[in-house]
């Protein structure tokens, strides 16, 4: 199983079939550096070119052997087991790392890193790899989730790209025919591909700054309404060949606007030209502000390696001084914004139409989940998301449950800190 950038942004999608760690940690070489031997893990990419590529940067390192791992089946699973023995990577690739890894002292530390240059990180994907003060990963590559909407078929309607959450609405409806649908947010109606971000287009979020409820206010509610209003409107596709992370439905004309994400932007282009575009969550509410979810992987140093010193120093040759490498991993094998803000204004893909409306969204409206937002709360969450959007179910009471739910997973948390 091959798994694409795009699984990081904290939907909830499980990654699929459980592969056992292995005893081939990489230790034994591999690289062509000389010095000491270090071992780098990373999980299976989907996109032709990247284990190549991968393998071409650790070659060019002069400092130490480094020998690349490519780790298919469930990375996550595979690198949490790796992180409590010895016999796991000395660097790695990262979907965090999480609030547990960190405060198990599971990961090194690695602030000194980015002296003189973490101002030119986006800030929204280094703000979860930061905690205690302290940033516990390098952020690789930003990707995101974009609404695009076909621009013939609403000028045909007579509909203007929605500003506003009640303005998609009416445009979803307006949009709806006998042969295409007015928005696609997913075969479930929307619970999975959208998650938290109706709330932060609210104006709220999951979890304050303070590590507190983020939506324990009236506008939830009536966000999440809205959703159901979609529903109730049967201006929803569902049931589509493919789900919402692939382009199809949009590219095929069955749907004239669609959640998916910046991954799917190249196809999109090739089929329909410039005959699209695209857009943040639109906001709800006098408080609300537009919203999309932004993730990146990081690279980090493992805690039980005995060379933390020489990972450290390849991980800032590879993710902070060799900046055309970061250029080339985002945008050559697939398409993705680099994580550093000054090589997002300087590539050349993203200088134009739909790509830099993307990159200028993914800093002003882009969010990352928080690290204190858990497996249970968000599963409570999306639960009733979807009781909410697909039964009707009445959102302030689903809340109300979600809140009791979310405050006591924040208090366990708190507890071990």
């Amino acid at each position: 199983m091959t798994i694409s950038r795009r699984t990081l942004l904290g939907t909830g999608a499980a990654l699929g079939l459980l592969t056992a760690c292995g005893s081939n940690t990489g230790r034994d070489g591999g690289g062509s550096g000389s010095g000491p031997k270090l071992s780098q893990w990373y999980h299976q990419y989907g996109e032709a070119g990247t284990e190549q590529a991968v393998k071409r940067y650790a070659a060019a390192y002069k400092k130490a052997d480094v020998s690349v791992q490519w780790r298919p089946g469930n990375y996550d699973e595979q690198t949490a087991a790796a992180l409590l023995t010895d016999s796991g990577p000395d660097v790695f690739e990262v979907n965090g790392p999480s609030l547990d890894q960190i405060r198990r002292g599971q990961v090194v530390d690695l602030t000194d890193l980015f002296e003189g240059v973490k101002d030119d990180f986006n800030p929204a994907v280094l703000a979860p790899k930061t905690y205690d003060g302290k940033i516990w990963s390098i952020p690789q590559v930003v990707d995101m989730h974009l609404l695009y909407y076909r621009k013939s078929l609403l000028d045909d309607a007579g509909v203007e790209p929605p500003t506003s959450l009640d303005e998609l609405v009416d445009a979803a409806k307006a949009l709806t025919t006998k042969k295409v649908k007015g928005l696609f947010l997913g075969n479930d109606g929307g619970a999975g591909a959208l998650g938290i971000t109706p709330l932060y287009a609210a104006g709220l979020s999951s979890v304050t700054d303070d590590g507190e409820v983020g939506f324990d206010d009236p506008a939830a509610a009536r966000t999440l309404g809205k959703l159901h209003q979609l529903y109730a409107d049967k201006s929803l596709l569902l049931g589509a060949p493919a789900d919402w992370s692939d382009p199809s439905a949009f590219t095929q004309e069955l749907t004239a606007m669609q959640w998916c994400g910046l991954w799917a932007l190249p196809a999109v282009k090739k089929e329909l030209g410039d005959d699209f575009g695209v857009l943040a969550l639109p906001a709800d509410g006098s408080g609300g502000k537009p919203a999309l979810p932004v993730g990146a992987y990081g690279a980090a140093v493992s805690a039980r390696s005995d060379r933390e010193q020489e990972g450290k120093d390849f991980l800032k040759w590879l993710w902070i001084d060799r900046t055309e490498y970061q250029q080339d991993f985002a945008l050559s094998y697939g398409f993705h914004i680099p994580a550093r803000l000054s090589l997002a204004k300087k590539a050349d893909q993203l200088k134009e139409g739909a790509a830099a409306d993307a990159v200028r969204y993914s800093t002003e409206y882009g969010y990352s989940e928080p690290l204190l937002w858990t497996k249970a709360s968000r599963t409570a969450y999306q639960d009733a998301l979807s009781r909410v959007i697909k039964s009707g179910a009445n959102p302030e009471s689903q809340l109300k449950s979600v809140v009791r739910t979310v405050r006591a997973e924040l208090d366990r948390v708190k507890k071990k800190s």
